[in-house]
């Protein structure tokens, strides 16, 4: 008698969306960063650290530099052949301030948001 195999339940990778946005600020410096889930590697990053942008920011803190960093990192996706990311917050960052800032500016420099 043969017993056919199991059936396989979905992979999950097909449901995840891949690229994700995630964003990290300290009280000196700005950071932001796509991960592809799947592989959990990093596709694209900016900071506010990276000796090419000290000379071209003011301050590394605020709310220009935030705007700066999404700007310098949605360039870097459209280069790479990332056309759409998702946003995932973490509990305590709002829809507001430097946040608002990478944000808009991703979405500026033509990358699309899910």
């Amino acid at each position: 008698m043969v017993v056919p195999p199991p059936i396989k339940a979905p992979n999950i990778i097909k449901y995840l969306k891949p690229y994700v946005l995630r964003m990290h600020f300290t009280n000196k410096y700005v950071s932001a960063q796509v991960i592809h889930t799947p592989t959990a590697t990093v596709a694209s990053s900016a900071s506010s650290q990276e000796k090419a942008l000290r000379g071209s920011l003011e301050t590394f803190r605020d709310v220009a530099a935030a705007a700066k960093i999404g700007k310098i990192l949605g360039e870097r996706l459209l280069l790479n052949n990332i056309p759409a990311v998702s946003v995932r917050l973490k509990r305590e960052q709002k829809y507001h301030g430097k946040v608002k800032a990478v944000i808009d500016s991703v979405r500026e420099a033509g990358v699309k948001l899910l």
